[in-house]
């Protein structure tokens, strides 16, 4: 999809570490942080991440994840987004890489999202290019690529202590439907639903 300077694309395998960055930037240090555990900084997490979105079966896939890219192809910001009902399979990878290189076990993770929704795991734009409405194109390619699969919701949290990130999902129709928590933060479920 190509939206006047910008295309709205696939992520690529070899972009991992880049994609990595951006999904930790969504996530915040503090919730990287909690979920590495304190021997941990860090680098160790985004190692980890960036082997997670090389991967193409799980919820940090590169596979999951629409990228906004320049006209010379660099990446500007990222939306990593997956069918709900596939949530515990597409875990499976982050849950036992935790337990492998941090001691940590995540199994009993609350559910962010469930069947019949596309969930946006995380959506993040290179503070270079902020303000330029890609975080909006984004969020429209992620609407569209639902409707694609036949999914009428898109979901997503976003953390109560962030009201610039909730009035932005506003302006594109999103609408509160309850809370929910995650890495030990209140958050607000917002669904965007197919008319």
């Amino acid at each position: 999809m190509q939206t006047g300077k910008i295309s709205i694309r696939q992520a690529r395998p070899e972009e991992a570490p880049l994609v990595a960055k951006l999904i930790m930037t969504a996530m915040t240090d503090e919730c990287c942080l909690f979920f590495c555990g304190e021997k941990y900084g860090i680098d160790d997490f985004h190692r980890v991440m960036t082997r997670l979105v090389e991967r193409d079966d799980t919820q940090y896939s590169y596979k999951n994840t629409l990228c906004a890219a320049d006209t010379d192809d660099n990446i500007m910001g990222i939306c990593t987004s997956y069918d709900g009902a596939k949530l515990h399979q597409l875990r499976q990878a982050f849950i036992q890489t935790a337990k492998e290189e941090w001691g940590m076990d995540h199994s009993h993770i609350p559910d962010e999202t469930k069947a019949g929704e596309l969930y946006i795991d995380s959506l993040a734009v290179s503070p270079l290019h902020r303000g330029k409405g890609l975080a909006t194109e984004l969020l429209k390619a992620t609407i569209a690529k639902a409707q694609s699969l036949g999914i009428s919701r898109t979901g997503l949290l976003v953390d109560t202590g962030n009201p610039k990130a909730e009035a932005l999902y506003l302006r594109v129709g999103f609408k509160s439907v309850g809370t929910n928590s995650w890495g030990g933060h209140p958050m607000k479920h917002l669904v965007f639903q197919d008319k």
